[in-house]
């Protein structure tokens, strides 16, 4: 019996949203092979690369789960729910999308590990569990391995495939954000815009009114209501895993629609979000302005040592450029914040142009109402190591197989995305 898909449908073609189409690809002399991706929750699986072993002793128990159809921060509430704990108890790497089947490292503290060992949860299993002196935290991993199908892709596509990935793994590939950092919607980069420049008003009709086609169902009513000013009705029909934009309503129908009062009951860690959403769209921008030449250093670049991530300034690119064609430094972008360094020269009018790009100007650039907004560098491409590429059959019928590693932080749909490209068999 064919078991019913899980996994989001995610066709590779003009019709994308979030912004993906109008992000140049690093590959586009050479034709895509179009496809669809995350068909079934299989045909996307992400494995964790440890940065580190466990040492077999200590407080923390560090236990490997296997999930399915779940984001990572969904299975930690799940788990901590069952250990008696708090989700901020447990401890994690990285953040891993809903789509795919995914094996991450957790630690938790304080806990039996034969309890952990024995969770039997809906869509996460344990796969083995060890103990450690210390909790895992953000970033203590080496990066991530990846194994994608591409079902229903132009004939004979292996060939295509193999020349776009050679190209990925001599030059790098582009580090665009993907469209997860944008929200379902594609606005969380509006709403953080709207509040850097005081429209309160912008942000909060954002987050609560103007349905679109990513809405439906009860979701979508709730934002019909709030835009025909009925706060109350639109109030009680968000559903429950919606219970902040509830608690907006009711802070508007309690300051006689003050929209002050309602950005006040947004989660700390959705204004956060919203904020580095901003971050990350001119990033985007500076990144797609250089894409022809993300493995070309210039004078009065921060180059990033892609050994331990430290930057320095290139005051002769022609000097440099050597360890740059190795791929142990690249240029970098803009994550701009209150510490980011900045570029001079020819770097520093492309990342101006991409934040006046986005109506911005860098004053306006800070987080408020205590979201740190600290900016940092970024490289405009990342290594894609241990590639390969092979096509197969299962019962779902005929596939393009891609397998390769990525850096932390990595997003693995910008190989996919220059792989299929707008371009539907």
């Amino acid at each position: 019996m064919r078991r019913r898909p899980r996994g989001k449908l995610i066709r590779m073609s003009s019709t994308d949203d979030n912004a993906r189409t109008t992000l140049p690809y690093l590959t586009s002399d050479h034709p895509g092979v179009g496809g669809v991706i995350k068909q079934y929750d299989e045909d996307f699986v992400v494995e964790e690369m440890p940065l580190y072993e466990a040492c077999g002793e200590g407080t923390h128990v560090y236990f490997t789960i296997e999930k399915r159809g779940l984001p990572t921060l969904g299975a930690i509430r799940i788990i901590a729910r069952e250990l008696g704990k708090q989700p901020r108890e447990i401890g994690y790497a990285g953040l891993k999308d809903a789509h795919g089947v995914t094996r991450q490292r957790l630690s938790v503290e304080h806990v039996d590990p034969d309890r952990v060992a024995n969770l039997a949860l809906s869509r996460i299993a344990v796969v083995s569990v060890e103990r450690h002196t210390n909790k895992l935290k953000l970033g203590h991993l080496a990066g991530n391995r990846f194994e994608i199908k591409i079902r229903a892709t132009a004939s004979d596509p292996l060939q295509a495939a193999q020349v776009i990935l050679d190209v990925l793994a001599k030059r790098g590939c582009p580090n665009y954000f993907g469209p997860q950092r944008f929200g379902k919607r594609g606005d969380n980069a509006d709403v953080g815009k709207a509040v850097m420049t005081d429209d309160l008003a912008e942000a909060v009709a954002l987050i609560l009114g103007r349905p679109g086609p990513a809405d439906g169902g009860e979701v979508r009513t709730a934002r019909e209501l709030f835009d025909a000013g009925d706060l109350r009705t639109a109030a009680d029909t968000w559903p429950r895993r919606f219970d902040m934009q509830a608690r907006m309503c009711h802070a508007l129908i309690k300051s006689d629609g003050n929209p002050v009062a309602a950005w006040r009951a947004v989660d700390h860690s959705l204004r956060k979000l919203y904020f580095s959403a901003v971050q990350s769209e001119v990033f985007n921008r500076a990144l797609a302005a250089r894409i022809n030449a993300i493995d070309r250093l210039a004078d009065g670049d921060l180059a990033w040592k892609h050994k331990n991530g430290a930057c320095f300034a290139v005051e002769d690119a022609a000097v440099e450029q050597p360890r740059c064609d190795a791929f142990e430094i690249s240029p970098t972008g803009p994550l701009f914040g209150r510490k980011m360094t900045d570029p001079t020269g020819e770097p520093a009018r492309i990342e101006a142009e991409a934040l006046a790009g986005c109506s911005l100007e860098k004053a306006q650039l800070r987080a408020k109402d205590g979201a740190k907004l600290d900016g940092a560098r970024r490289p405009l491409r990342v290594p894609v190591t241990d590639p390969n590429v092979s096509t197969g059959s299962d019962d779902r019928g005929p596939f393009l197989c891609v397998t390769f590693a990525l850096p932390p932080g990595a997003y693995a749909t910008n190989v996919t995305r220059e792989i299929c490209k707008a371009n539907p068999p």
